[in-house]
Formats: C-alpha cells, structure tokens, sequence
C-alpha cells in the first residue's frame, strides 16, 4: 500500500533538547529513543539494540518534554525526513504513552 507508514516502538527516553517552537509558533521537541527486544526472524530469535531519533510537535512535543530522562514509553507515529531539508530520517510521534 503506498499510504502504509506506520511504527509503533515501545522505547526508553534516553535525551531529549529543549523544547522549541518552530517560525510558526507550534511546540517542537527532538529526542532520542532507545529499543531493546528479542525478535523473531528467519526461524531463530534475534536481539535488537537500536537508537532512533525522533520528533515530536504541538500537545505531544508538551507532553513529551516533561518526561524524565529514562522514561519508558510506547510511541506511535511515522517516518519521514527529520527535516524538511535533510537525508536523515526520524521516527516523527503522533501519540505516546507511558509504560511504567
């Protein structure tokens, strides 16, 4: 399907920047999330370690930026440049969730 861009990670808060607000006035937050899980593949089991930066905007990026530092949380959203300019890609949070 071309519109299917969707990731659901459950993740720990390893650094987040300041709150920001982009030339338009909305709430923008960078962070850096960190996976850890065993996942099954090709018959076996593998372990995954991973960082991924993510973005988040409006009420998430509030929401998000009063989280600790070690927070462990469910994140859904989608990938897509992490800016608008830029190659690199960022996992951009459209909901969360804590899981403690």
């Amino acid at each position: 399907m071309p519109d299917s861009n969707r990731l659901t990670l459950a993740a720990t808060l390893a650094s987040r920047e300041p709150l920001r607000y982009t030339p338009a006035g909305i709430p923008a937050l960078d962070v850096m999330l960190v996976h850890a899980s065993m996942q099954p593949e090709a018959g076996g089991e593998r372990q995954v370690n991973c960082e991924l930066a993510a973005v988040a905007f409006g009420d998430v990026a509030v929401a998000m930026a009063k989280l600790p530092q070690g927070a462990a949380i469910r994140v859904q959203g989608f990938i897509a440049r992490r800016y608008r300019t830029g190659t690199s890609l960022a996992l951009h949070v459209n909901r969360f969730e804590t899981m403690e």
